[in-house]
């Protein structure tokens, strides 16, 4: 009878780290920048839930709804790219997160942030994706298109909301404006 070893050579298929088949080996440089990719979305969740929760102190319901939300979505997005990595046979690397930033001097500040941290995130996803077709790597452009494309949604997003708090020029009641608009998104 033969090992599993001797039969995965004999049918000559790929594995991956974990043992698991695969189609089409990722390029090494395609395979590192997601697992920095994915440590990237996963900071982006912890960093926005630490917005949130700042916000809620304050009683800023409206902008804590939605930095939850975003925090929501970064973790969803992170899922998602592990388990893109598995089905490509490859083993998701979970990094260490640095201590998301818990204070803030104004909401322009955390706005500022955050849309720096969106622009980040694309730039990344466009980083992939040039890996990718260098790589000639078609599952990977195919998995990437409407991420890029949701991606550029959000920064967009973050930029609208940057101006009106820019605009606001820190006035509370403009503030409270704002807060009662994302509370009804």
């Amino acid at each position: 009878m033969k090992s599993s070893s001797e039969i995965k050579n004999s049918l000559n298929i790929a594995t991956g780290p974990s043992g698991r088949a695969m189609a089409e080996p990722m390029a090494q440089d395609l395979l590192e920048m997601f697992q920095q990719h994915l440590t990237m979305e996963r900071n982006a969740s912890a960093q926005y839930f630490a917005i949130s929760n700042w916000f809620l102190e304050r009683e800023l319901r409206g902008f804590s709804s939605f930095f939850k939300k975003e925090s929501e979505d970064e973790q969803k997005h992170a899922t998602k790219f592990a388990e893109y990595l598995i089905a490509r046979g490859q083993s998701p690397l979970l990094q260490q997160l640095p201590q998301p930033q818990n204070e803030w001097l104004s909401i322009e500040e955390i706005f500022s942030a955050s849309f720096q941290m969106e622009a980040d995130v694309t730039t990344s996803l466009h980083q992939l994706y040039s890996i990718a077709e260098r790589s000639s790597d078609v599952r990977t452009t195919v998995f990437l298109d409407p991420t890029i494309e949701t991606q550029t949604e959000s920064e967009d997003d973050f930029a609208y909301l940057l101006g009106r708090v820019k605009f606001s020029e820190n006035q509370p009641s403009a503030l409270l404006i704002i807060d009662g608009e994302l509370a009804a998104r």
